[in-house]
Formats: C-alpha cells, structure tokens, sequence
C-alpha cells in the first residue's frame, strides 16, 4: 500500500506538494494515480502519472493547478497543488493504478485497499 503525506491547512490561493511513498514497492515500475475524497461525495480521481513518461489529469478543475512528477531515486511521486480552492478540500490518496472514478478502478480489480490518505483543508 501507498502512503500519502504532506497535507495541511492552507488559505485559499496558497500551494501544497504532496507526497506519495512506498517501503516494499519500486514506484517507478507503476503508473501512481491521485484521488481524492470530499466529505460526502465519492472518491474521484486527480491524476496519473504514467510508469511510462508523462501526466495527466481527469479533472478540468485542476488542470493548469495541479502538476503530478516523480523522483525515482527517492521513491517518491509527487502532487504539487497551487491556487488552491475551497473545492480541493478532501482527503487525498495514492494508487498503484489511475482512474478517473472509483466505479471505473473498481471495474479492474482496484479501488478497494487504500493506505493511509492526507487531508488537504482549503479555508480563509
């Protein structure tokens, strides 16, 4: 399982990098999805970063905001988040795989084990 970290409190208009490890997982082998989980509504997808080259992103309301990258060497895939908004407020999660919904990551076998997710709070 993938562990998110880096959230946090942050006024509207602030940035945000978010972090996503693995101890027992080699992240470069994977494409690592982003998702996220406001309160009351259903998990959704953010991003993908692809274990071949490249980004992109599911949501139009990120795009331009949010830049997903990796650094092999540590491990670690990143999602850096600016202009925040008030809607970006959720719980934000790491995957082995991309998906736009959870429906569709159920359809594949996924979206059913999460590790540990971070929550992102976008408040004045």
């Amino acid at each position: 399982q993938l562990q998110a970290s880096g959230g946090g409190l942050v006024q509207p208009g602030g940035s945000l990098r978010l972090s996503c490890a693995s101890s027992g997982s080699t992240l470069e082998y994977w494409s690592i999805g982003w998702f996220r989980q406001a309160p009351g509504k259903e998990r959704e997808g953010v991003s993908c970063s692809s274990n071949m080259g490249g980004s992109s992103y599911f949501l139009d309301s990120v795009e331009g905001r949010f830049t997903t990258f990796r650094d092999n060497a540590k491990n670690v895939v990143f999602l850096q988040m600016t202009n925040l908004k008030e809607e970006d407020t959720a719980v934000y999660y790491c995957a082995t795989y991309c998906a736009k919904s959870l429906e569709v990551a159920k359809s594949f076998g996924g979206g059913y084990h999460w590790g540990r997710g971070t929550l992102v709070t976008v408040s004045s």
